[in-house]
């Protein structure tokens, strides 16, 4: 393990907390996907999971409008699917860790941003309704309900990707 590489994660997994707290009270908006996503590219797949899962237990856990222990199913979706996001980062770094972004590569930036979030999205809100029982129409009914709200956060990723991404790794790469 290099120390290089420990600390680096150690700054995008601080960052990725702080950022997580810093937009707290702005619904649907957040950093920390994209700082995940971008740990991972830098440092490689195994460095990305590792920041993400990190960085969403301590979000989680330390959430001050309701910690991630209280309920155990959601805490792990959350957690394993931004290890699943860090670790994309990682697969990603040979379309993205670049000095020029063409505006095809941002459109994809943007479809990663959507997808992951997507990806993130369906594991924690189908966390409630597998854990506790609920038959195949009532987890359908649940995650449809949600639909407009986690639409919103799965457009703002898409909008916010194609934005942070190319600024971050035209420092880095």
């Amino acid at each position: 393990m290099k120390l290089k590489n420990l600390v680096r994660a150690a700054i995008f997994t601080a960052l990725a907390i702080g950022m997580g707290f810093s937009l707290l009270m702005v619904p649907n908006i957040e950093l920390i996907t994209v700082i995940v996503f971008l740990a991972g590219l830098t440092l490689g797949v195994w460095w990305g999971a590792l920041v993400g899962g990190t960085a969403e237990f301590f979000f989680s856990v330390l959430n001050p409008f309701g910690s991630g222990l209280i309920f155990p199913p959601l805490l792990v979706s959350q957690v394993v699917a931004m290890i699943i996001i860090g670790m994309a980062g990682g697969l990603l770094r040979v379309v993205f860790f670049r000095q020029e972004f063409t505006r095809k590569r941002l459109i994809l930036l943007a479809g990663c941003g959507l997808l992951l979030t997507l990806v993130f999205d369906s594991m924690t809100t189908l966390a409630y309704p597998i854990s506790v029982g609920f038959d195949f129409p009532q987890t359908i009914g649940i995650y449809l309900s949600g639909i407009g709200f986690t639409l919103l956060h799965q457009i703002s990723n898409a909008i916010i990707f194609p934005i942070i991404v190319p600024k971050v790794v035209k420092h880095l790469a």
